[in-house]
């Protein structure tokens, strides 16, 4: 199976509170079907220092967001796309972008 993301492809978000941004992916998680963009879906958490000298605080991170709320941006025509699997001669597959039907 070819993944429809990988790690460092740029992608827009679809839905939610970021809906329209775009962001590099950061960690993919195939099992979970989830996905971790770069600037997108940050929480604010508040860490209590576990070890002395250890500092606590307020901490803004990204959290994973599921795989079905991104698409990814092709790299040739600069537009959000579905993507296509193909088998070339030398047995490789490629992703390729059903607009403009490049490859990745």
């Amino acid at each position: 199976m070819l993944a429809r993301v990988k790690k460092n492809d740029t992608v827009v978000l679809l839905s939610g509170k970021d809906k329209g941004k775009q962001g590099a992916v950061l960690a993919v998680y195939p099992k979970e079907n989830l996905v971790l963009v770069k600037d997108a879906s940050i929480v604010t958490r508040h860490v209590k220092p576990t070890r002395a000298g250890q500092k606590g605080g307020i901490v803004k991170e990204e959290r994973p967001m599921p795989l079905a709320k991104v698409m990814p941006v092709c790299s040739a025509c600069k537009k959000p796309c579905r993507i296509q699997a193909k088998v070339l001669e030398s047995g490789d597959k490629v992703r390729i972008c059903n607009r403009c039907k490049e490859a990745f």
